[in-house]
């Protein structure tokens, strides 16, 4: 099977790109390499991402951008698979530069659909969409406030499922770019037939996570803690997540492609069974290292959301996935990569 993936420099394209180097696939990762630039960070990031890679025989690693058509089309005429990851990720940067944050959600997504409509092969396409989708009505579901947690009020639901709606409330740039994207993946799957999936994702950790402030908040705690910087709470600390490990991630698109259907929009997280608020993870890195967080307290952010909890019975009911990997396991193993590559952080 040959398998493309956009953004294969970064987390989750990365981790996609070995999955499937690993299962004899041959690999073509596509990036250009400007997550760091967007978020005004070192482009260590993908220079790590990109030399691990470089070690697969089965990876061919392409330089290119998904917003240049041309660019993109000539690598996904002849792929089976393409797993669309490339993006602007911040909600944060959105704010700040909305005009680029268009271009690679939302440009970037038609040009990948447009290959794909193309090509000869009639690949799948899998797009990594987001939870921001569904903007503020998240925060319309009834919460109850914890010692350590916010928590929706009714014990027995499952979380936020697919028919949540994503219309008439407050939403990022981030989140429009996301969620016009989803939608046109949605919109080419039922206009010219093809076979494609939405994963509307909740936090993903791991391994090779660089995280920073603005993305990737279980990572970022994790090197701050073990590189002394500050940590900043925006709002209380009882904001709560469910937390996907990214080998698990990976694992449902390879279900997804063997076992689903012709199209699904899926919301896609570690699900009721691996939550955890700010606080809750403070004290299991805590407990981890034997010290305490160095933290601040600051105003609420822009969209954030008290409570989101992925209900993934849909692609477990589709294509027979669920999480294997628990918090306190996913958690420890990003902890061990972190402490092992301090020096990166530094």
């Amino acid at each position: 099977m040959k398998v493309v993936v956009t953004g294969g420099a970064g987390f989750i394209g990365s981790h996609a790109s070995e999955y499937f180097a690993v299962k004899g696939c041959e690999v073509t990762a596509f990036d250009n390499l400007s997550r760091a630039r967007l978020l005004k960070k070192r482009n260590r990031f993908e220079d790590y991402n990109w030399n691990y890679l470089s070690s697969f025989e089965k990876i061919k690693l392409i330089d290119g951008d998904v917003r240049i058509a041309k660019e993109i089309s000539n690598v996904c005429d002849d792929a089976d698979l393409i797993i669309h990851t490339a993006a602007q990720t911040a909600v944060t940067t959105s704010i700040l530069d909305p005009r680029t944050d268009f271009k690679v959600n939302l440009l970037g997504t038609f040009n990948v659909l447009e290959a794909a409509r193309k090509a000869k092969s009639n690949p799948t396409v899998i797009f990594t969409s987001t939870n921001k989708v569904y903007g503020s009505n998240v925060n319309l579901l009834s919460i109850v406030e914890k010692e350590k947690r916010y928590d929706f009020a009714d014990e027995g639901t499952s979380g936020v499922n697919e028919t949540l709606s994503i219309d008439r409330c407050e939403h990022t740039p981030y989140g429009c770019s996301k969620l016009a994207a989803d939608i046109y993946v949605q919109d080419y799957a039922r206009t010219y037939g093809m076979r494609t999936a939405v994963f509307r994702m909740s936090c993903i950790y791991g391994p090779r996570q660089f995280g920073v402030e603005d993305q990737g908040w279980v990572a970022w705690f994790i090197i701050a803690h073990l590189t002394d910087k500050k940590v900043t709470i925006y709002g209380d600390g009882k904001q709560t997540r469910d937390i996907l490990f990214v080998e698990d991630l990976v694992r449902a698109f390879d279900y997804f492609m063997n076992k689903g259907p012709k199209h699904g929009v899926y919301n896609i997280g570690g699900g009721k069974e691996n939550t955890v608020s700010l606080i809750e993870l403070i004290d299991l890195i805590e407990r981890r290292s034997g010290r305490r967080f160095d933290l601040s307290y600051s105003s609420w952010r822009h969209g954030d959301q008290k409570v989101y909890i992925s209900d993934i019975s849909k692609a477990k009911n589709e294509f027979d996935w669920k999480p294997l990997i628990s918090v306190k396991e996913g958690v420890n193993r990003t902890y061990d990569w972190v402490e092992s590559n301090r020096q990166l952080f530094m």
